[in-house]
C-alpha cells in the first residue's frame, strides 16, 4: 500500500504558494474576476475552503458529510457555486483564515488516517492518498485561475506528478462521463517532467500513445487549456479521442476554455 504522506506534504506545499500569492491582496484584488465565470479570485478560495471542509467531514464525521451529500443531491447543479458564493461573501481576512484553517486540519486529519482508511465522497469512496491528490489538484487547478486574474505566471514544479497519475487514471471515467465506452486496452502515456524526468504510464508496447510535457498533460486534463493550445501528441484513434474530452475532475463533463484568440 502506497504511503500517503508525500502526497499531503505536496498538497500542503501547494497550498502554502497559492497562500503567498493571495496573502496581501488588496479587496480590490479579492474581486478580480477570473477565467471561470461569475467566479473572482474570493470565489476561488472560497470554493478551495468549501472543498476541504467537505473532505474533512468526509474523513472525520461520516455522519455530517452524509448530510452534505443529501444537501448536493438535492441541488446537483448549484450546491458548488452557492459554497463558492456563500464564501467569497466573507471579508477577506475571514476568508483567508477560514481557507488555512480549514487545510490544515485536513492534513492533519489525512495523516491520522489508518492504513487502508478509504472515506466517502461525491462520487467513489476515496482512499488516503487519492483524497489528498484530489485536493492537490484542485488546489493547482484554482490556483492557476488566480494566477491568471492577477496576471502572475506560476513556475510548475515536479509536484504535478500526483495531477498526471489522476488524469491517467480518470481516463475511463472522462470517456464514460460523455457517454462513450471506454476502450478495452490502456495507452502509453509518457511526459515530461519540469525537471526534465520523464515519467511513464501503460505497457510500453500499447499501440495508443500520447507524449508531452507532464504541464500540457495536466492543464489538459484539470481543462485549464484547450487542446489546441498545448503540445501533446496522440498516437491512435482512441488516444486523439482521449485528448479531447480527458477530464481529472468529477462531475458531468466540463465546458473546457477557449482556444486562445477565440472568444465565448
Amino acid at each position: 500500500m502506497a504511503d500517503p504522506t508525500p502526497v499531503i506534504d505536496d498538497l500542503c506545499a501547494e497550498s502554502e504558494e497559492l497562500d503567498l500569492l493571495v496573502a496581501e491582496l488588496s479587496q480590490e484584488q479579492w474581486s478580480l474576476p477570473t477565467p471561470a465565470p461569475g467566479w473572482t479570485v474570493a470565489h476561488q478560495i472560497a470554493h478551495l475552503a468549501w472543498t476541504d471542509h467537505s473532505s474533512l467531514l468526509a474523513v472525520t464525521d461520516q455522519k455530517a458529510f452524509s448530510r452534505e451529500v443529501e444537501k448536493a443531491l438535492a441541488a446537483p447543479g448549484d450546491f458548488v457555486d452557492e459554497g463558492a458564493e456563500e464564501g467569497a461573501r466573507k471579508p477577506p481576512s475571514r476568508l483567508l483564515a477560514y481557507w488555512r484553517a480549514g487545510r490544515e486540519d485536513l492534513a492533519e486529519a489525512l495523516r491520522a488516517a489508518p492504513a487502508g482508511a478509504r472515506f466517502p465522497w461525491y462520487g467513489p469512496p476515496m482512499s488516503t492518498a487519492s483524497m489528498a491528490t484530489a485536493r492537490l489538484m484542485e488546489t493547482w487547478a484554482h490556483g492557476l485561475d488566480v494566477a491568471d486574474a492577477l496576471g502572475v505566471t506560476r513556475t510548475a514544479t515536479d509536484r504535478i506528478r500526483h495531477i498526471a497519475r489522476l488524469g491517467v487514471r480518470t481516463r475511463d471515467f472522462a470517456f464514460g462521463v460523455h457517454g462513450l465506452t471506454p476502450p478495452f486496452e490502456e495507452f502509453r502515456v509518457e511526459l515530461t517532467a519540469p525537471s526534465g524526468e520523464v515519467w511513464t504510464f501503460g505497457p510500453e508496447n500499447a499501440t495508443d500513445r500520447v507524449t508531452g510535457p507532464a504541464l500540457d498533460f495536466c492543464l489538459l486534463v484539470t481543462q485549464r487549456a484547450h487542446r489546441t493550445d498545448l503540445t501533446l501528441r496522440a498516437e491512435g484513434e482512441d488516444a486523439d479521442q482521449w485528448l479531447d474530452i480527458a477530464q481529472a475532475f468529477a462531475g458531468p463533463p466540463g465546458a473546457g476554455r477557449a482556444a486562445k484568440g477565440v472568444s465565448g
